[in-house]
């Protein structure tokens, strides 16, 4: 039988905040049973940014703004520059003959390229062409730089980790005031050497880094990928005919913070319902459907952006042709601390 206090716990407690403690056994929520997201599954209709988007061009010059960017911000996060918990996305608008300047930063990034055809992205001494589907990347603390030389707008999707950088609290930037960088490497290189994963470049060195040495996966290639495997396989009950971007090197994620991924939805396609701790945003670059989260109906068309948060459970449905997902997600991050979990669910209603 357990003693009686022969302490007062209220005198007690009254002396821990002097000494910045608190007891354990009344914190209510530490340790819970299941994520509880902030974060909720939303769309952002192409069509409205892009329109807002081109009217930032007579706002805000891009050298002004460093980058001419409207951040995708999840409604369920309270104003945030989030799409998801980890997460940040936005859509980036280069103009004519303007260049948004040199620098790095601790985020890694992907671009997939929306609309236009001729502006580049500099990463590391290395220039590439950008057109409609690419994925480009620009990783961790390398530095980058946009121009478009082209006559017509250019519009990407920009991925990063920001909101996973900020809680980690190693933000780092660094801006030099220079527009261009130099280049030391042939345009759009790395595509080339890099660009059969059964085969290596020697030239290139033994790679040490921990992200893919591909700067721009064209969509020539990606989309040749898909449509060849398409007419073998429906792919998988979730997701359709889905491949992962890899890296040519080990055939991990490209990025160490930021997986990539690209799905053809079959016409009439209704995905098994299922879940999984790492979230993701998705682009639509062809058709239309729907993507049913936690009970919420999301439907989508050519060029919308919408986000699943983790442990939502969702579904896929394309319409009556076809559909291609563009997405990245939070996964590399999940996997290597060991918290990457997938379950199935229950077919929603919605």
């Amino acid at each position: 039988m357990a003693s009686p206090p022969t302490v007062d716990p209220e005198v007690f407690y009254s002396k821990l905040p002097a000494f910045h403690v608190e007891p354990l056994w009344r914190a209510r929520g530490l340790m819970r049973p299941a994520p509880g997201r902030e974060a909720v599954g939303c769309v952002w209709r192409y069509d409205e940014v892009r329109r807002l988007l081109l009217e930032s061009g007579d706002v805000v010059t891009a050298a002004e703004a460093d980058r001419r960017v409207l951040m995708l911000l999840n409604p369920g996060l309270d104003g945030a520059a989030a799409a998801t918990a980890n997460l940040y996305a936005g859509l980036q608008l280069v103009l004519p003959g303007e260049v948004a300047p040199k620098h790095r930063h601790a985020a890694a990034a992907i671009r997939f390229i929306v609309e236009g055809d001729g502006a580049y992205t500099a990463v590391d001494g290395e220039k590439s062409v950008m057109r409609p589907g690419d994925l480009v990347l620009t990783p961790n603390w390398t530095w980058h730089d946009h121009g478009n030389e082209s006559d017509g707008p250019m519009i990407w999707l920009d991925g990063l980790d920001i909101p996973l950088v900020n809680k980690l609290d190693v933000p780092f930037f660094e801006s030099p005031g220079e527009d261009r960088q130099l280049l030391t490497r042939p345009d759009d290189a790395s595509a080339r050497h890099w660009a059969q994963g059964r085969l290596r470049p020697l030239w290139e060195g033994d790679w040490q880094r921990r992200y893919s040495p591909v700067v721009n996966y064209p969509w020539t290639v990606t989309e040749r990928v898909l449509r060849d495997a398409a007419a073998d396989t429906d792919g998988t009950p979730h997701d359709g005919v889905v491949f992962r971007y890899t890296n040519p090197v080990d055939g991990g994620h490209v990025l160490p913070t930021l997986g990539c991924a690209v799905q053809l939805l079959k016409a009439g396609f209704r995905g098994a319902a299922h879940r999984h701790t790492s979230a993701a945003v998705y682009h639509v670059v062809r058709g239309n459907g729907a993507t049913i989260v936690d009970g919420a109906r999301l439907t989508w068309g050519p060029g919308d952006t919408f986000a699943v948060p983790g442990w939502a459970v969702h579904e896929h449905a394309a319409g009556d042709e076809e559909a291609i997902l563009f997405s990245f997600t939070d996964e590399p991050v999940l996997e290597s601390l060991d918290l990457l979990r997938t379950a199935p669910a229950d077919r929603q209603e919605a």
